[in-house]
């Protein structure tokens, strides 16, 4: 049975999506769920694009011991350096370094010449190579490239130290027959080939970047690369969940597996999709919300009497369950601290008890307090870590006849208090409104999207918000029992996460 690695880049190409943007806390949050997942390699983002990115690269490299991680550089010698700097004391330090490799991309991006740019990809890889135990090398849309100039500079980069080889379709443009077609080419044509693992990077601008990454396994790639969720630049990456599950189900086509520990991975796509606002369709394989229901009468019937005549894959495989453990206000302390473990959290004391409060305050409002309740308590705890202004009161007054009106209170973090009012045409314009009086900032809603944890009338209200201001944007999310509160915290932490992108960024230019 052959194993497949799997290179996670969620942390990389997936916070590239478009309005996504991870704080700290929240990627380390992300890179333990990983590795708890069993994730082989991370890629915890490029050290060199940012100072915040090189921190939370190093942060991450010196807590995750069960995989290994990896930042991605440039074919330049200080992209190399900074990363060094950020990976060395990580378990098994790794680095993946690229260069285009295309006509197209050498001749408008570059400016070099294929000779030019092979000796740089030999160069720095014979450098890097000198730091790190372990060098991937990739070729930057590789899929559109020459195939004799592609295996002339694989060829070389492997004698120049690379241990793994990543043959990415960057723009989402083969299909899987010409795909395996390149594995094929390179596997006839380089005669060191054997000495490294082939690894596959698909992108879904076609739709086709799983099966892509299928392909390139029966091919001979040992490596697939991608997200959880298949998020990403554009239309996003091959989702690894639905790799790992399709050689899972399908291992006696593929004869191939992987090391995932497959029941954590509703809770790994849970908590990505929280922290990035990425809401999951529900007609999304293996984690859409849809994926184990079943409307047809013929498909009840069927399912009831067994479960394999329509389902391939069982939801306690995946760790959705079908009776989640549920708290109440008579749980105590130790309850609560020990499900929080069971879901992959670890907290300080002082979170926690501060988190145990919050806990018996919804518990007073909500009778059962399920683990998506409990994740969404968590994760609003983690992102109000960001807080030049905190919420202190919200009154609405709204009437059919009457022109909605917001008041509210907030405490900045030196300790001055804040009240405004104003109008708006509803009441949450009202209340975002009077949040920008209150930070005397120019802010524009981009995006607003709300729904319930769980469903009955008492379900917590998840709001989350996407914002720009003066060319920068910010995410944000809230979550309370009411609409507005919920709306009103979420427009506040993205408010919140502006003001620490402009800080972060006037503190890199003094510099």
């Amino acid at each position: 049975m052959q194993k497949i690695k799997l290179f996670d880049t969620t942390l990389r190409d997936g916070e590239q999506s478009p309005g996504v943007n991870l704080n700290l806390q929240e990627k380390l949050e992300i890179a333990k769920q990983l590795e708890r997942l069993g994730i082989d390699i991370i890629e915890a983002g490029f050290p060199a694009s940012s100072k915040g990115d090189f921190q939370s690269v190093k942060e991450i490299a010196s807590i995750v011991k069960n995989s290994s991680v990896t930042g991605l550089a440039r074919s330049v010698t200080k992209d190399i350096d900074i990363a060094w700097e950020a990976l060395k004391e990580s378990a098994e330090p790794r680095l993946h370094v690229f260069i285009a490799t295309s006509e197209i991309h050498m001749q408008h991006k570059l400016k070099k010449t294929p000779d030019e740019v092979l000796e740089t990809a030999v160069e720095m890889v014979k450098y890097a190579s000198e730091k790190f135990p372990v060098v991937q090398w990739s070729a930057e849309d590789a899929c559109r490239t020459d195939l004799p100039f592609l295996a002339r500079i694989v060829e070389a980069v492997i004698d120049a130290g690379a241990k793994v080889v990543n043959i990415p379709d960057t723009v989402g443009f083969i299909t899987p027959g010409d795909y395996q077609s390149v594995f094929n080419y390179l596997k006839e044509h380089v005669s060191n080939i054997h000495k490294v693992d082939l690894s596959a990077h698909c992108h879904d601008d076609l739709g086709l970047a799983v099966a892509n990454s299928m392909a390139a396994i029966e091919a001979g790639a040992t490596q697939i690369e991608g997200t959880i969720n298949g998020i990403g630049e554009r239309a996003g990456n091959a989702a690894l969940e639905e790799v790992a599950l399709a050689l899972h189900v399908r291992q006696d086509f593929y004869q191939a597996s992987t090391g995932l520990i497959l029941p954590e991975i509703k809770r790994t796509s849970d908590i990505i999709s929280k922290l990035t606002g990425m809401n999951i369709a529900p007609n999304k394989a293996i984690v859409g919300k849809n994926a184990f229901a079943h409307e047809s009468g013929i498909h009840q019937d069927g399912v009831l009497k067994n479960p394999l005549t329509y389902e391939i894959i069982s939801p306690e495989l995946v760790g959705v369950k079908q009776n989640p453990i549920v708290l109440g206000k008579h749980s105590g302390r130790h309850a609560f601290r020990t499900r929080l473990v069971e879901l992959g959290f670890t907290l300080e004391d002082t979170e926690a008890n501060v988190l145990f409060e919050k806990f018996k305050d919804l518990a007073d409002k909500k009778k059962d307090i399920t683990d998506d309740d409990l994740l969404a308590l968590v994760i609003q705890k983690q992102v109000s870590k960001e807080s030049e202004y905190k919420l202190e009161s919200l009154q609405v007054q709204y009437g059919t006849n009457n022109i909605p009106t917001a008041t509210i209170t907030l405490r900045k973090e030196n300790g001055e208090e804040i009240q405004e009012a104003a109008t708006g045409s509803g009441s949450v314009e009202a209340i975002y409104n009077t949040l920008q009086r209150c930070v005397e900032q120019d802010v524009k809603l981009l995006d607003y999207r709300i729904q319930s944890i769980n469903g009955g009338p008492d379900a917590l209200a998840e709001v989350f918000v996407k914002v720009e201001s003066e060319g920068t944007e910010a995410s944000g999310r809230g979550v309370a029992f009411d609409v507005l509160e919920s709306s009103a915290k979420a427009y506040l932490n993205a408010i919140n996460r502006l003001i620490a992108i402009q800080q972060h960024r006037t503190k890199q230019e003094v510099m």
